[in-house]
């Protein structure tokens, strides 16, 4: 049995940051299983490792115990069994089928539409600084029911919970803001929660609070630590989505044409942005025994860090995986947005992600309501590179364009 390699792309490097698609075939080709000793995690890049990771009951996210519940408290990822699917039930409705489509599809719909309105007629915009980093956030804001004046609140807060997670190099400064913020949050937040438990409204946060399944109810903690999750998972990564999708449409001009023709393909495009360039690069799990992967053994309780950014372009599961082309034949847009999902930018399984309908729901609406809005879209200036290690996508999106 080969033992895992410790030379190969180091995950925390300049090199790496800049273009980690190089580095991912390097470890799919020659460095299938690194143990990385500065995050004292092994990293897997393969797709049939990271599926494995993501489906297999021996694999647990009790790495969560160190690297959410500091910032966020005790979340639903880190449950288990019954505790889990108990809990995954009670948060769930909200955001698919019919709760999605009559209480929250008409504050998307007027979220993006407010946003387009303040741009439409400039024939210049940065995406991601005017719309892209906006939207999710004003959604969630408003579904919780909570005041648009805290937005700037919600931001900062968002992004010091942001930093904290991806921080594997370990900045002392970075985590000691990341505890100050749960501080501040859970100030802000408990005192509301209480008062919609005596005054439910229509909004989610009234919902989490009345919530029941066979006796069992959220406590007020652990609808804090949920809406904490949703304002960092649903914003960070429905912002960084919107900023790849649109980038990725602009610098394949006929294929941005297409689905200006057909918004029904913006489902397809996002799918396909998903696997090219997903928010997300990088999920943590923990075995609870010895694995067996390619390349030799992870030892139980050890971290696995799960490349999905490489995984999505792994050669032995997509042809040509380094273009983008939302008409492919081998990803499953019928499932994109399941569980049973054929990329891994969601996760998949038990832990697939419970807001996956509402940004796809997002996406929809604001891609049309963008598109609708802006002709002749091109990049002021040069394609934007992408940023980020944990997460990734261009921080800034100027584009020239003709008002519609």
């Amino acid at each position: 049995m080969s033992v895992a390699a410790t030379a190969g792309p180091d995950i925390l490097s300049e090199e790496f940051a800049a273009d980690p698609y190089r580095a991912y075939r390097v470890m799919r080709e020659q460095h299938p299983l690194i143990w990385h000793e500065a995050t004292q995690s092994y990293v897997i890049s393969r797709y049939a490792d990271v599926e494995r990771a993501f489906k297999d009951p021996v694999f647990t996210s009790h790495n969560y115990d160190w690297q959410l519940e500091p910032v966020h408290g005790r979340t639903i990822l880190q449950m288990d069994g019954r505790e889990h699917s108990t809990h995954r039930n009670l948060v769930a409705p909200a955001f698919r089928g019919r709760d999605l489509m009559t209480k929250f599809l008409p504050v998307i719909e007027q979220n993006s539409r407010d946003l387009v309105d303040a741009f439409r007629r400039d024939g210049r915009v940065d995406l991601v600084d005017q719309y892209a980093t906006r939207f999710p956030i004003n959604v969630i804001v408003d579904m919780l029911g909570l005041p648009k004046s805290d937005h700037e609140h919600f931001h900062r807060w968002y992004s010091s919970i942001m930093a904290f997670l991806s921080n594997l190099s370990g900045d002392e400064q970075v985590m000691a803001e990341g505890i100050r913020t749960k501080e501040e949050f859970e100030a802000y937040l408990l005192p509301i929660i209480r008062e919609r438990r005596e005054n439910p409204g229509e909004d989610l946060l009234s919902t989490l609070c009345s919530a029941e399944i066979d006796g069992v109810r959220m406590s007020d903690e652990e609808i804090k630590a949920f809406c904490s999750l949703l304002l960092t998972a649903g914003g960070e990564t429905t912002d960084k989505a919107i900023a790849s999708l649109m980038r990725n449409l602009v610098a394949n001009l006929d294929q941005l044409e297409a689905v200006r023709a057909d918004h029904s393909l913006i489902a397809a495009a996002f799918a396909e942005t998903l696997r090219f360039s997903p928010p997300v690069h990088m999920i943590m799990r923990q075995p609870a025994e010895d694995v067996e992967l390619s390349g030799g053994v992870v030892e139980a309780g050890k971290t696995v860090t799960c490349l999905i950014g490489a995984a999505n372009r792994d050669p032995a599961k997509y042809a040509d995986p380094d273009s983008f082309n939302l008409l492919r034949a081998d990803l499953d847009l019928g499932r994109a947005y399941t569980a049973g999902a054929n990329h891994t930018a969601f996760c998949l399984g038990r832990h697939f992600c419970v807001g996956a309908m509402l940004a796809k729901t997002e996406l929809d609406t604001g891609i049309a309501h963008l598109l609708d809005a802006m002709r002749d879209i091109r990049f002021d200036g040069d394609a934007p590179p992408e940023h980020g290690v944990f997460t990734r996508a261009p921080t800034s999106l100027p584009l020239t364009f003709t008002p519609a």
